[in-house]
Order: C-alpha cells, then structure tokens, then sequence
C-alpha cells in the first residue's frame, strides 16, 4: 500500500472510531466506546505509517 492509500484508509477509521465512541457514549455503551477508541488508534497507526511511506517513497 502506498502512502496515499495509508492516510485514506486513516482518515475512514479515525471517522468511523469517533462515530463509535460518540455513540457508546450516548448510549453507555463502553464496548462500543472501547470499539472506537480502538478503531481510532488504528487511524493514527495507518496515518503515522503513510507518513514515513512517502519520506520514504513507497519502498518500504
């Protein structure tokens, strides 16, 4: 995967995890709290990931 798609597929799971989170709130959900939180560090760890592909032109 190249860095463009990295950072696409980041900013889908940071959207997502905060919809998740949002709603286990609304709901006192904390599963489905966790579930975001979670679905949201992977966002950051893709993001993070894209970033040092395209420092490192996608030779990784």
């Amino acid at each position: 995967m190249g860095e463009l798609t990295d950072k696409a597929k980041a900013a889908g799971n940071k959207i997502a995890g905060s919809i998740k989170d949002g709603i286990g709130e609304a709901t006192n959900n904390p599963r489905l709290e966790a579930e975001g939180e979670a679905q949201k560090a992977k966002g950051t760890a893709q993001d993070v990931s894209g970033t040092i592909k395209g420092k490192l032109g996608d030779e990784i």
